[in-house]
């Protein structure tokens, strides 16, 4: 028996192992499993390299629990070790075997899961003493074993192990109880080891007999040594690509398509995604795809790997290339890590406009379904965005599909302003915009619908992207105005009747929670309504845009706006005017006379500030008299006008007509109308 010392430099090292190594201590069986599997790959390998002459058919890796003995035990039949060996990679903390390993055998030896020469020690998190039984493969080798109880002292001695391998025989601590629970165990092999490419035996299989299950004489194996990122996509059926999906995604409806990825330069990259059916439902969850590193896996936290909208699909990528930290849990910053991301991105881009370009229908019937996936990328990964407007299609409110130029091309005939503008109208709903879009589609325009989750953030980005191009709600102003073809027709009003109609209106608008309403005017044709409510584009999207920004939250506290844009040109407006201005003539003309009186004297006062200086101040009074004395005009005008406005049914009618339109005649106001219109009657 020989005695000896752990080659460290410190005597906390085991509490500091057993601390702060591994976030989770339940990541000790991924690494003893891992390091079991490199084992039998090693000599595979030197089989491979004529200097191991064996049979290599037979390779596994077996699990095994003692509960009566307290013990958890990782066998295999691969390599094994000799006394130096041990001495050398596992008494000198920090020396990968499977680093130098793989200097020798770089050409042959990828699939070598190790590198840091610290996953054996992850045993101690939960171990109180932790055994080595091993028997090198070279010929005339002994049988060591090797024994540590988690301090720096460790005894190693000859043993009389038989058949080539090692066996670690881990002693649970009393504070680990739950790892000599066969459900625990099973669970944490089916996560990590589920896809090793050896088999993984723990237990046996078991079948229903006499009213209960029971073991059978059969292994149970617990891994599919052969997944199905790493057989050729030529061999595969559609069924073989759904079963997988289903196995790593239970109770998930089928999804609509997916890629497999398997790139061998400028690194090393395989792996299935899946898109699933997304809707309207912008939910970036950060466990949907799972990392792996030659088949063990690493962790479903894959940010840096996969861009970001990418995580609304899911699936599984192995890559060997993908830098690790000590715990394998998280990725580290890399070049590689880059370069996988780009990678993944471009191939996923080209592999919708493949579908695009083979079957337009068939996209087209997945397009809602995969609509905020496409908008998200392009909104937050230029190169994807390029990629992109290829393929991305915009939807009309006739339900017809159109790609981004050819929209363009349909529309640039009639929908190019006399400013040489594109203007894309649009509709977000077509119901509660019917109005609006039989209006457009009645001058010959087209309008899409924008209803996503995304709309907004993306009609922004394609106004960037696209030159002398504009997006427009078609209710945000008058139709002539959305696409103006000329310059404004002037309004056949006075300043008098103006003055008239807006009080007229206004004052008997009801009022309608957080909004407020402006009196507009509009030479439109006799034959469009005479009364069009629209809401400003910019403001409306800054409200909505306040949803995406924070920075914009105070556009979301803001009362809507409405333009109440009257049409000039339409009879009951023209007669609703005509009739206030003869009704209130007599009562308005002394203050019209003293109104304009009093705007000549403020002029005239106005008019001393000819340095710069102000008005003077023998003046100053005589000015603020004449502004009091002009508001207290206007008031008592818009008195008589409102007073005049309460008995005019027909001006009330045409108003809440109008707001009924829109969806914004509600309570109080809704039954006034309702009694208004029987009464009319």
């Amino acid at each position: 028996m020989t005695k000896g010392n752990i080659g460290v430099t410190t005597t906390n090292i085991f509490p500091v192992i057993k601390k702060f190594l591994y976030s989770d201590h339940e990541i000790f069986l991924r690494e003893l499993v891992s390091n079991a599997v490199d084992a039998t790959q090693k000599l595979k390998t030197l089989a491979g390299a004529g200097e191991f002459n064996g049979p290599t058919d037979d390779l596994k890796v077996q699990v095994k629990l003692d509960k009566d003995n307290g013990t958890l035990t990782v066998t295999d039949n691969g390599i094994g070790m000799t006394a130096e060996e041990i001495d050398k990679y596992i008494n000198q903390i920090a020396f990968s075997g499977a680093e130098e390993f793989l200097n020798k055998y770089k050409d042959s030896a990828n699939a070598i899961i190790g590198h840091f020469g610290l996953g054996f020690y992850s045993a101690f998190m939960v171990a109180k003493k932790v055994e080595i039984h091993t028997l090198s493969y070279k010929e005339g080798a002994k049988a060591v074993k090797w024994t540590c109880d988690g301090s720096p002292e460790y005894e190693m001695e000859d043993c009389d192990k038989a058949e080539r391998g090692t066996d670690i025989v881990v002693y649970i601590d009393d504070d680990e109880k739950e790892f000599l629970e066969q459900s625990r165990i099973n669970t944490l092999l089916n996560k990590y080891c589920r896809f090793l490419p050896v088999p993984v035996i723990f237990g046996k299989e078991q079948e229903w007999k006499d009213g209960k299950y029971v073991d059978t004489d059969k292994d149970k194996l617990i891994n599919d040594v052969e997944p199905l990122w790493t057989r050729t996509p030529t061999d595969l059926k559609d069924e073989d690509y759904l079963k997988f999906y289903h196995a790593i995604q239970p109770g998930q409806e089928d999804p609509l398509f997916w890629i497999h990825l398997n790139v061998d330069f400028p690194f090393t990259l395989t792996g299935i995604l899946y898109f699933p059916k997304i809707k309207n439902n912008l939910d970036i969850r950060k466990d949907r795809i799972q990392l792996y590193c030659n088949q063990v896996f690493v962790t479903d936290s894959v940010e840096g790997v996969v861009p970001d909208f990418m995580m609304l699909l899911q699936g599984v990528i192995d890559s060997p290339d993908i830098p690790l930290n000590v715990s394998r849990s998280y990725l580290q910053s890399d070049r590689n890590v880059k370069k996988i991301s780009t990678y993944i991105t471009k191939k996923v881009a080209a592999r919708l406009e493949e579908i695009a370009k083979n079957d337009p229908k068939a996209f087209e019937q997945k397009w809602n379904d995969i609509k905020i996936f496409i908008q998200y990328g392009m909104l937050s990964d230029e190169k994807f965005c390029d990629a992109a407007m290829k393929f991305a299609l915009l939807e009309n409110t006739d339900g017809k599909y159109f790609k981004l130029d050819d929209y363009k091309k349909l529309i640039e005939g009639e929908q190019t302003d006399k400013d040489g503008n594109l203007v894309y109208l649009y509709a977000t709903d077509k119901e509660a915009q019917y109005t609006y879009i039989k209006a457009a589609a009645d001058k010959g325009y087209d309008v899409l619908l924008m209803n996503g989750q995304l709309d907004t953030p993306f009609v922004g980005m394609l106004e960037q992207k696209q030159e002398k191009s504009r997006f427009v709600r078609v209710d945000s102003d008058v139709l002539d105005n959305l696409i103006r073809k000329e310059d404004v027709k002037p309004t056949n009003l006075t300043d008098e009747q103006q003055a008239i109609a807006s009080t007229l209106f206004k004052s008997q608008i009801p009022a309608v929670e957080k909004s407020e309403f402006y009196v507009t005017y509009a030479a439109m044709a006799p034959t469009d309504k005479p009364i069009v409510i629209t809401q400003s584009e910019y403001m409306r999207r800054m409200k909505e845009m306040a949803q995406f920004q924070p920075g914009m939250s105070f556009y979301g506290e803001l009362p809507d706006a409405y333009n109440f844009t009257l049409n000039t040109n339409h009879k009951l407006i023209q007669d609703a005017i005509e009739n206030a201005e003869k009704a209130l003539e007599n009562e308005l003309k002394p203050i019209d006379e003293d109104l304009k009186a009093t705007a000549n004297v403020i002029k005239a006062i106005r008019d001393l500030n000819k340095d710069g200086k102000g008005v003077p101040d023998d003046k100053k009074k005589d000015l603020e008299d004449n502004e009091n004395k002009e508001r207290e005009l206007r008031d008592k005008k818009n008195a008589i006008i409102t007073n005049y406005a309460q008995s005019q049914d027909k001006v009330k009618q045409l108003i809440d007509i109008a707001l009924l339109g829109n969806g914004l005649l509600k309570g109080e106001a809704l039954n006034n109308f309702l009694q208004r219109s029987i009464d009319l009657l």
